[in-house]
């Protein structure tokens, strides 16, 4: 375990009160200034939200996470590839009070939960935090990187793998 993870918490909750509609309002955040990796893991999960009604907006987010590592043609290709056949409901399902039940709409103000697992400082100078999602059985990671200007970068996401579909779109349930 690294020094750094002593001066972090568990765990975090972290509110949105709603999606920002352009870039300047993105960084406008509070958790923009990406002090903390729990900040910067969140945010992930909020340019994807934003992502199903504005693409653009949502990629160059996460290009402001990713810093001096901008999304490459793939990972954008790899991203439109989750959002095909609307799936949009996957970002939305981690936050608080979204479930298959309610078409994984959250509660509001939008919370995320997250943590620290167990093997979220393996290796200096990265972070891997742990999401739940309401639609699958274990949690999903965000790994983030320290850059020398003190702010944790998104390294890696494993945040938009399948989740059980809402039971509105489900012709078994």
């Amino acid at each position: 375990m690294s020094s750094v993870s002593s001066q972090w918490p568990d765990t975090a909750d972290i509110r949105f009160d709603s999606l920002p509609d352009s870039l300047a309002a993105f960084q406008a955040l509070p958790q923009a200034g990406m002090a903390s990796p729990f900040d910067t893991a969140a945010l992930t999960v909020l340019a994807f939200c934003i992502y199903p009604k504005n693409k653009e907006l949502a990629l160059s987010a996460l290009d402001f996470l990713r810093g001096p590592r901008p999304l490459s043609p793939l990972d954008k290709q790899f991203i439109a590839d989750r959002f095909m056949d609307g799936k949009d409901y996957v970002p939305r399902s981690y936050f608080t009070g979204s479930t298959p039940q309610n078409n994984y709409t959250p509660s509001e103000p939008w919370t995320l939960h997250i943590s620290a697992g167990p093997y979220a400082w393996q290796q200096e100078g990265y972070c891997k935090l742990d999401l739940r999602s309401s639609g699958a059985d274990s949690p999903r990671q965000v790994l983030l990187r320290l850059a020398k200007d003190g702010k944790w970068y998104l390294w890696e996401q494993y945040l938009l793998a399948g989740i059980r579909v809402p039971e509105s779109e489900d012709p078994w349930a």
